[in-house]
């Protein structure tokens, strides 16, 4: 069992091939209908997929695998070690994708959460996320509908003198 200081910082970096067992027991850990090595593998060989692995005492303690779009960023799997939940490494891993948007460019983050999952839509929701739709029997392992899921990027403002924001003009 992993050892747990909330107090410690995690390192988010790319993932490797080294750390597939762990991320491989963290979404057997975390999922009802897991994926498979093979699946994380053929994903993360796609040109514009990405993995992702947050470390904390040297340990994985999550991942998240996501697409580049032309204007979002896709997560397609996104899951924290139930040993290292609501320590801010969910939060972390968010808010890395969060520096990947660029105004007028990638301006979203979407995902797809299942209706039963009230854990993941409440913790998205508490980062800024919002539903924006329902996505009816979405998932190929069972009939249940998802949630499809957005954080937007705050449109670029300026500050005035008095500290009051200013949309930019163009």
């Amino acid at each position: 069992m992993p050892s747990i200081d909330s107090h410690q910082a995690c390192h988010i970096r790319w993932m490797i091939r080294r750390d597939m067992p762990s991320v491989l027991e963290i979404e057997d850990r975390s999922f009802e209908f897991p994926w498979t090595e093979d699946e994380f593998i053929r994903c993360l060989r796609q040109r514009d997929c990405i993995g992702m692995v947050a470390e904390r005492s040297e340990q994985v303690a999550g991942f998240m695998i996501y697409e580049l779009h032309k204007n979002r960023i896709h997560i397609l799997s996104f899951a924290v070690h139930p040993d290292f939940r609501r320590n801010g490494i969910g939060s972390a891993m968010v808010d890395k994708l969060i520096t990947k948007l660029a105004y007028q460019r990638r301006n979203r983050i979407m995902l797809e959460v299942r209706e039963t999952n009230l854990d993941a839509q409440l913790f998205f929701r508490q980062l800024g996320f919002r539903a924006t739709g329902v996505l009816r029997s979405f998932y190929e392992d069972t009939p249940e509908d998802a949630f499809l899921m957005q954080y937007r990027q705050p449109s670029e403002t300026m500050q005035s003198i008095d500290g009051a924001p200013q949309r930019r003009a163009g």
